[in-house]
């Protein structure tokens, strides 16, 4: 081998090479290591859609900044992505590098529609349960109760949105939505009323038994004024009624529910 000057050759080239690429991997790290580079300044903004209301200055300082390691090079956008995703309120957050010694954090925020299950969570407009601060949320608008089994979050929220176009129709909407384990529906409108609408095969039954209340609801009014308590509309053929002087049905006899 050592008489074969070809391979000397290539043997020391390649060495070379490999001291040069250990020299400059080494300057490299020596220049991105200087404190021009370390983070002077982290923005954070909203997003295009909503301006922040209740993400503030002391909770980030608290709850995401002490996560961010590394300088404008070294720190990993990911993590301090998920450090600004885990402070109440927010939803989704985007970071990018801003040359040379800056982080600019976008935050979207979550929109509060009402608060879910029986632990003070709250839920956002779009199906998202988080934790935050009530009073904060009850500031914003007036909060609708939902419960539902876990995981079927979005699903009560689509279902809140049809039933408060279809209450429209007789000025009501719903103010607590709840769907059972074993998949039956509750809604308490906004005059105190409390509709029993069961088990249902498919959305088109669900509608039917709504449209059935609505048609009625004017007598009921007429008849027992503010004194209707709860309506059940799990019978095919009629309705039961629950009102401050008693209870009664309407319709055919009601069947077994």
């Amino acid at each position: 081998m050592w008489q074969d000057a070809k391979l000397l050759n290539a043997i020391a080239n390649a060495l070379f090479g490999l001291v040069l690429l250990v020299l400059l991997a080494s300057g490299v790290w020596w220049v991105i290591q200087r404190p021009i580079f370390s983070l002077h300044t982290v923005r954070v903004e909203g997003d295009q859609k909503r301006e922040l209301r209740h993400v503030n200055a002391l909770t980030i300082r608290d709850q995401a900044l002490p996560k961010i390691k590394g300088n404008f090079f070294t720190t990993n956008l990911d993590q301090v992505r998920l450090a600004f995703e885990s402070v109440p309120w927010v939803r989704r957050a985007s970071v990018q590098r801003v040359w040379p010694d800056k982080l600019l954090v976008s935050l979207e925020e979550h929109e509060v529609l009402g608060t879910w299950g029986e632990d003070g969570r709250l839920i956002s407009t779009a199906g998202d349960v988080f934790t935050a601060n009530l009073a904060e949320a009850e500031e914003d608008t007036e909060l609708v109760g939902f419960i539902g089994p876990e995981g079927s979050e979005k699903e009560v929220i689509a279902q809140y949105r049809q039933f408060k176009d279809w209450f429209a129709s007789i000025n009501l909407e719903p103010e607590e939505v709840a769907y059972s384990s074993r998949y039956a529906w509750t809604v308490v409108l906004n005059n105190g009323l409390r509709v029993e609408l069961g088990k249902v095969q498919d959305q088109g039954g669900l509608k039917r038994r709504v449209d059935q209340l609505i048609k009625v609801y004017p007598q009921l009014v007429t008849r027992l004024q503010d004194r209707i308590i709860s309506v059940d509309m799990r019978y095919p053929n009629g309705l039961a009624l629950q009102s401050g002087s008693g209870g009664f049905g309407l319709g055919n006899k009601p069947v077994a529910k």
